[in-house]
């Protein structure tokens, strides 16, 4: 794998636990684990389950976790494909294209700052299911719903890996390699929580207080990625990177 591969995957994957700590999804862990699996917030959190609580848990999870990375996976194969379809077309604009990405990602990150509000571009879009379908196939189409939920505080983070992926060249599959990086970054540490949900319930109890600051965290990371992406830093660190890490080439 490349350099610059490296780079945005670990940026893209960053971004997806940067969001799982939004201020719009982590306190609503607790809430989503108990509308997915059935299982009552008492049973969760006891520090030993039963193996059937587990398993439900792994199950459910999962199937979660795989239908909001649908929706993120598609897409960033969208993006993708219409960066790479419209080149051909565009090929003296795809500096403009790139600086433009840059632009949209720096204002996400003053966005996420709170020191501008973009209340039109990034409103709240939520999808609500009144009632959850029954079995795993209810639980992935709650994930859809879930993905659908474009929130004030995901959005920005989400749109940014998108601007991302449309900047490229790599056409679908950078689309979807960046996506499913920011899929398994939201994923996981969801998958986690709710295996080990009573160390998460002590966990958030200490974290909560230091919301603020990750979200403040996360809007000047994306601002310092958009300044990257508009000044094509992107190529200098790659080569400096194989300049000093030959091994990844």
């Amino acid at each position: 794998m490349q350099a610059g591969a490296d780079i945005t995957f670990w940026i893209a994957f960053s971004a997806g636990v940067l969001s799982f700590f939004s201020p719009c999804v982590l306190p609503l862990i607790p809430s989503y684990l108990t509308y997915i699996t059935g299982i009552s917030f008492g049973q969760l959190k006891d520090s030993h389950p039963d193996a059937k609580v587990r398993w439900t848990v792994v199950f459910h999870s999962l199937a979660f976790i795989l239908g909001f990375s649908i929706v993120f996976i598609t897409l960033g194969g969208l993006a993708g494909w219409a960066s790479h379809s419209f080149q051909s077309y565009l090929r003296d604009w795809l500096g403009v294209i790139q600086k433009i990405g840059g632009v949209l990602i720096f204002l996400f990150g003053i966005h996420m700052t709170g020191l501008l509000h973009f209340g039109m571009l990034l409103g709240e879009k939520r999808v609500h299911l009144q009632r959850k379908p029954s079995g795993l196939f209810g639980t992935l189409l709650v994930g859809l719903a879930f993905a659908a939920g474009w929130t004030p505080c995901i959005g920005p983070i989400l749109g940014a890996i998108l601007a991302l992926a449309a900047s490229t060249t790599g056409g679908v599959g950078e689309g979807v390699y960046l996506l499913s990086a920011y899929s398994a970054g939201l994923g996981i540490p969801f998958f986690v929580s709710g295996l080990l949900f009573h160390s998460f319930l002590s966990v958030f109890n200490r974290f909560k207080r230091h919301i603020r600051l990750m979200e403040i965290f996360t809007g000047v990371l994306l601002m310092v990625v958009g300044i990257m992406l508009f000044f094509n830093m992107f190529a200098y660190l790659t080569g400096y990177l194989y300049q000093w890490m030959p091994v990844l080439g």
